[in-house]
């Protein structure tokens, strides 16, 4: 079983930009599809996106097209978002997952984080 671990939440201005990082133990990260999923206050979880085991393929939900990119580094069993131009929509907890693969377009975590908060002032 691998154990993820989230990094690099915190809060910035509308517009700015954060990197989160995922770091996987236990197994590796080359294994599964990676992933990233947020929560806001009050709302479901909700998909941002996913990662295919090499990084050849990557799927975003419509909200964060254009904005966000997925990317992972398998030699560091790591996989980031890197979050630019952030809007106070995207204020969530953030949480990274891995899958067993499948579609990136039906990515669902088998495996999860303990999450990290991001936070956007206007």
């Amino acid at each position: 079983q691998v154990q993820l671990a989230e990094s690099g939440g915190g809060s910035v201005q509308a517009g700015g930009s954060l990197r989160l990082s995922c770091a996987a133990s236990g197994r590796k990260f080359s294994i599964y599809s990676g992933g990233w999923f947020r929560q806001a206050p009050g709302k479901e979880r909700e998909f941002v996106a996913a990662i295919s085991q090499s990084g050849g393929n990557t799927y975003y939900s419509d909200s964060v097209k254009g904005r966000f990119t997925i990317s992972r580094d398998n030699a560091k069993n790591t996989v980031y978002l890197q979050m630019n131009s952030l809007k106070p929509e995207d204020t969530a907890v953030y949480y990274c997952a891995a899958a067993n693969p499948r579609s990136l377009r039906f990515f669902g975590g088998d495996y999860w984080g303990q999450g990290t908060q991001v936070t956007v002032s206007s």
